[in-house]
């Protein structure tokens, strides 16, 4: 294949996979304890140019790669909401949750609660204290915040949308706020922005590819009528 076709169609592989990230951020701009994913883009390395004389005349870069996905998870701006089984971790650590593939853990502090009067997430899954017992509500209809449990997660990796897998190391250092959420780790109009910018990368690419194979047909039309001459 054509160098320039391999270089223009790896950057737009790599923009393909940009845009459904940042398409997933932007659905996700609202959604509390919300993290957003990364995937670095780099050269593949570059090829050696050997000169008519057979000494080096420079270098050659030979596409876009991509590193591996990583989630950010730096923490974002408490919203206060007033709700009382609104919860945010200002500072590290997760939620525990109890799913039916195990535990998992989660920034989203948005709880609501059973007939039964046990602290669900969003997705009806028990939240655990810090002994992995699931927290109730309590007489007086309310949660205190020191009843849920928060946990160190190192190297913690995204499954779905908000939560996450991964081993605990312990006890949260964050602090659990009552009343509030964490918010997105989006920023919309950012996400907005880079959206448009790879949209026209992606372009680029596709130009360039019909600019190199206009080119091939060219030259293959005019050695055609050389060889037939």
């Amino acid at each position: 294949m054509d160098l320039g076709l391999e270089i223009a169609a790896s950057g737009m592989v790599a923009e393909q996979v940009r845009q459904g990230q940042l398409s997933n951020d932007l659905a996700n701009a609202s959604t509390p304890g919300y993290k957003a994913d990364q995937s670095p883009q780099h050269s593949f390395g570059e090829m050696l140019v050997a000169s008519t004389q057979g000494g080096p005349a420079g270098s050659l870069n030979t596409g876009v790669a991509l590193g591996k996905t990583y989630t950010d998870l730096s923490p974002a701006s408490i919203q206060e909401t007033g709700e009382p089984l609104d919860f945010a971790i200002r500072g590290s650590g997760f939620f525990a949750v109890s799913t039916a593939q195990g535990i998992r853990y989660t920034r989203d502090g948005q709880f609501t609660s059973t007939a039964q009067g046990v602290v669900t997430d969003v997705n009806g899954d028990p939240v655990l204290s810090q002994s992995g017992a699931q927290v109730k509500v309590g007489a007086n209809g309310s949660v205190s915040a020191s009843a849920l449990g928060t946990f160190e997660v190192p190297g913690a990796s995204k499954q779905g949308e908000n939560l996450y897998t991964g081993t605990a190391a312990g006890k949260a250092s964050g602090t659990v706020r009552q009343g509030a959420l964490e918010g997105s780790g989006v920023d919309a109009a950012r996400v907005m922005v880079d959206m448009i910018t790879s949209l026209r990368t992606f372009q680029s690419g596709q130009q360039a590819i019909q600019a190199i194979d206009h080119t091939l047909q060219t030259a293959a039309t005019q050695v055609g009528s050389l060889n037939g001459g």
